[in-house]
């Protein structure tokens, strides 16, 4: 019988990474693995490590969304240009290779985007399958899209001023675009309770779930891993623990913001395992989570993004076997940081992965597989 540790272990060699936390928790029974350093050269990694989590926030995101709804304060199917009017009249690019400020390459959207067209990433705008096509480094330039590094975007109403003058890549219900659904409904939970994103979440999610370290920055800087980027066989340090998430942005991406620890995800894990059920509260109805966890996108083979799997609510949904850890109905995402957070329903498995090397090339993603492999396989 295999064990989680000798993985992790394994992860600081080859592929070098600085250091990891690891846990896999399947039913009453949990495997924490822990190795290397917070930074190089530094502290040695702890349970209690925090993370910048990048996209394992687009669940919490999503489940938030769901809390809101059910409280009657936004509808699946309702337009958002209430609460978004800069969204109220877009404009969807004839072709995603054409210009993208030429008025001839524009038209106006078929409908209005819905709460459930954000959820799904098919509202319409965001990244394409095609990474060379113009609005790609439209979106970068205008609107911060890139790497997980809040500080680069500016507050939210002016982020949506500038929304509102890029196109939508597809008309809304009509195809599939990565990450910037959930940075809109991030914006849009916000208007729709008055406060800042960061308190719906705490007062929707992380509070009722106990993720007391989950947050979109934080003061806890000596439990804080440094950022880093790999470059050949070095390591360049992108953030410090002094750094980004050291304090509180001008922007709370609802889509890569969040900074969280192995233990808080895991109990994120756990609650949508039961049904929304955390401690015998319940946070999330059962309904609510079985949408979230529903495919309604099929990637197909070789799709950039979602590598022939599907797409819930905030995250992926296996719904074929392609690599050796994927199991039909898991739900979750992996993070640009090196974080990857998945919830197992077959087995009752809950799979957190957390490290700090941006993830880049195929070599970065090794030590992932190993730990996702091994969750996949009850047995193990």
């Amino acid at each position: 019988m295999t064990s989680l540790q000798p993985l992790v272990d394994a992860a600081c060699v080859s592929p070098a990474i600085p250091g990891a936390v690891a846990l896999v928790s399947r039913g009453g029974e949990t495997e924490v693995a822990i190795t290397g350093q917070r930074t190089l050269g530094g502290e040695p990694m702890t349970r209690d490590t925090v993370f910048r989590i990048a996209s394992l926030t687009k669940p919490i995101t999503a489940a938030a969304t769901m809390v809101l709804v059910e409280r009657g304060r936004l509808g699946l199917d309702e337009s958002v240009a209430s609460l978004l009017p800069e969204l109220a009249r877009p404009s969807v690019l004839r072709s995603v290779t054409g210009p993208v400020d030429e008025p001839s390459n524009l038209v106006p959207a078929k409908r209005p985007i819905t709460v459930r067209d954000l959820l799904t990433f098919q509202a319409g705008h965001g990244m394409p399958d095609s990474f060379d096509a113009p609005i790609v480094s439209v979106l970068s330039e205008r609107l911060g899209e890139g790497p997980p590094r809040p500080q680069q975007r500016p507050a939210p109403d002016e982020w949506m001023s500038r929304l509102a003058g890029v196109p939508m890549v597809h008309h809304p219900g009509e195809g599939w675009t990565y990450n910037l659904g959930s940075e809109i409904l991030g914006v849009l939970l916000a208007r729709a309770s008055g406060r800042t994103l960061g308190e719906v979440l705490t007062d929707t999610v992380l509070g009722p779930t106990g993720m007391d370290d989950t947050a979109f920055w934080t003061d806890r800087t000596d439990r804080l891993a440094s950022l880093y980027l790999r470059d050949g066989t070095d390591l360049e340090l992108v953030d410090p623990p002094e750094g980004q998430w050291s304090r509180s942005p001008p922007f709370e991406s609802g889509a890569g913001g969040l900074v969280s620890t192995v233990d808080d995800w895991h109990a994120f894990g756990r609650m949508l395992l039961a049904g929304g059920v955390h401690d015998g509260h319940r946070v999330l109805a059962e309904e609510s989570v079985t949408a979230m966890m529903t495919s309604y996108i099929d990637g197909g083979p070789g799709h950039p993004f979602l590598g022939g799997q599907g797409w819930g609510f905030g995250g992926s949904v296996d719904i074929r076997q392609i690599d050796p850890w994927n199991v039909p109905g898991r739900y979750g995402w992996v993070g640009g940081t090196g974080t990857a957070g998945y919830v197992i329903p077959s087995s009752d498995t809950v799979v957190v992965w957390l490290t700090q090397v941006e993830l880049r090339s195929p070599e970065d993603f090794t030590a992932m597989g190993e730990v996702l492999t091994y969750a996949a396989d009850p047995d193990a």
